[in-house]
């Protein structure tokens, strides 16, 4: 296809388009343009005009606001680090902690704060355990309730350090029912 019969293919196209027509003829006129280029290289010259000026019919729309256009062009590269994260962070705590009313920021502000996150993530994590809480909180009750029944029956009395006693008992059957699920199906809960 000649670079006229392009040129008048474009020409239909939309008005966003009309200045790269008006630009490839102006290359086309060009001393540089002779007849020893080859129909690729008129291709190549053509479309790199019209994407100039695309680029440029875009920013005069957008009013010539070079630092969206920078912004735009310019990704972020790379993983997120670690500042950068934290940073964020901050910044979201900081307006939604402005959101709320003193006493509950007060108490978030607490709460947030990096060393008590830190200290309750390491107890979640290893002594308050879901399934160790729940295996204590069951066993307490079923062994109090054997304890004190076979008490009752039999006259014994009771010191009160059984329910504390069946509760560990309970949670270390918990936190080994979690160790050995997470070795037989490698999936934490």
């Amino acid at each position: 296809m000649s670079n006229q019969e392009q040129l008048n293919n474009h020409e239909n196209k939309a008005e966003i388009q009309r200045p790269s027509i008006e630009h490839v003829e102006k290359i086309s006129k060009t001393p540089e343009s002779t007849p020893e280029l080859s129909p690729r290289d008129i291709e190549t010259r053509a479309e790199r005009a019209r994407k100039e000026a695309l680029e440029s019919a875009v920013s005069v729309e957008s009013g010539g606001n070079e630092k969206a256009e920078k912004h735009n062009n310019n990704p972020r590269r790379g993983p997120i680090s670690k500042k950068q994260r934290e940073k964020s962070f901050s910044q979201t705590m900081h307006h939604v902690q402005n959101e709320l009313p003193v006493l509950n920021r007060t108490f978030s502000k607490v709460i947030h704060n990096k060393y008590i996150e830190k200290t309750s993530d390491i107890v979640g994590s290893s002594v308050a355990r879901p399934n160790a809480m729940l295996a204590g909180a069951f066993m307490a009750f079923l062994l109090t309730l054997v304890i004190y029944t076979t008490a009752k029956t039999f006259g014994y009395t009771l010191s009160g350090f059984e329910t504390i006693a069946s509760f560990a008992f309970g949670w270390v059957l918990g936190v080994v029912y979690d160790y050995l699920k997470v070795l037989f199906t490698g999936k934490k809960s």
